[in-house]
């Protein structure tokens, strides 16, 4: 058990007695893009977690070492104009960084991690590692901050340091997860509601075991075409600050008037977050039908519009969606490869497990990984097991 493994090893490791912290990666339900457009996602925290172990040092370093890579790094806090390295490391020092400049006295200390959220799959690990890293260094500085600013600070620590110009969904879901919760969340107000997901319904996520080189760079590429489109459309609807102040047909009014390219882009976020809202009201209502068309729906606009898909998200969104038992399925995350989402009856779950990897199987020839996962807690701080 890794409550008692992690602390195990960081004792042998670093003769100290650690404290331990964990914050979940996150599936989104449906809300994909809209959150760095000021709009509304529907994630979950999920039960797998990135682990923090964490003691004081007497110096201002940060010597962390990862589990899942076998990997030290040092960190020095007294650095004056530190610059990433393009390394997991990079994410741990921009945290520290924007505690530092938040007013935290940050000590140095001794830290260990070790991560059950597969990498690259669309399942936040890094905004979990920034969460549970930043929790794990306050408590050890003496200091406290509200969650919503730890989400903040994690957000900016990838924005600012690491440069990835990721939305707050991420950081926020693993802050605020609540079991067998979905959260709506208001990107811009960072107001949320707890939704209740039934006990009748699991979240399976699939694995398609892809990722394409170029999704970090199209994922930044995207944010600038949404942009462009504001400042076009901006010129008619002067009160526009992002994609989340305009609507299906104020865009179509302008179709014309924008490039191609940024038309559709926009038409994705637009209308995505018109599917978010009547997908968490069917949520509230038991419309399962309704819920599943517009999990379809994002799909095939992530897909057309947005083009964050790819063959192997899509061969596994088509799977699943035929599967006996599933309400609706899409891809979820960032997209060129990661996971897809589906919601699934309970009963169901062990057959259309058995179902989706066999047939993913076949028309991939690649053995895709099957997680199924309740709603879970955002960070928390976990009692050290002997």
């Amino acid at each position: 058990m890794i409550k008692s493994r992690l602390p195990r090893n960081f004792s042998a490791r670093f003769s100290a007695e650690p404290r331990l912290f964990r914050a979940p990666g996150r599936v989104n339900l449906i809300g994909e893009h809209t959150d760095y457009n000021d709009g509304f996602v529907l994630p979950a925290a999920i039960e797998l977690y990135i682990w923090t172990a964490i003691a004081p040092r007497k110096d201002k370093k940060l010597r962390v070492f990862s589990e899942n890579l076998k990997e030290t790094s040092e960190i020095d806090l007294t650095e004056m104009h530190p610059q990433p390295k393009g390394q997991w490391s990079d994410y741990v020092q921009g945290v520290a960084l924007m505690l530092q400049r938040l007013g935290v006295p940050l000590v140095g200390a001794d830290i260990a991690i070790f991560s059950d959220v597969p990498s690259g799959a669309g399942l936040s690990s890094s905004a979990a590692l920034e969460v549970s890293v930043a929790s794990a260094l306050l408590s050890t500085s003496g200091h406290k901050v509200e969650l919503v600013d730890i989400a903040k600070l994690c957000q900016r620590a990838e924005n600012e340091f690491v440069g990835a110009r990721v939305g707050i969904m991420d950081q926020f879901a693993s802050c605020f997860g609540s079991a067998d919760h979905a959260i709506l969340l208001d990107c811009r107000a960072l107001e949320f509601q707890r939704l209740p997901l039934s006990a009748s319904l699991s979240m399976v996520i699939c694995n398609t075991m892809v990722k394409h080189e170029h999704a970090g760079g199209e994922y930044n590429k995207r944010r600038a075409q949404c942009e462009e489109g504001v400042a076009l459309l901006r010129r008619y609807f002067p009160g526009a600050k992002a994609l989340r102040d305009l609507t299906l047909e104020q865009l179509e009014a302008h179709h014309d008037e924008l490039p191609e390219l940024t038309y559709r882009r926009c038409h994705h976020v637009i209308s995505e977050n018109e599917r978010v809202l009547r997908c968490a009201k069917a949520l509230q209502t038991g419309g399962l039908a309704i819920v599943g068309d517009c999990m379809a729906e994002s799909h095939l606009s992530l897909k057309n519009d947005y083009q964050v898909s790819c063959s192997e998200l899509d061969v596994m969104v088509e799977i699943a969606t035929r599967a006996e038992g599933v309400v609706g399925a899409r891809m979820t995350g960032g997209g060129f490869g990661g996971c897809v989402i589906s919601l699934v009856k309970t009963v169901a779950v062990e057959d259309f497990k058995h179902t989706v990897a066999k047939e993913y199987k076949l028309a991939t020839r690649i053995d895709a990984d099957i997680y199924v996962s309740k709603a879970g807690v955002g960070v928390t701080e976990v009692s050290v097991s002997a």
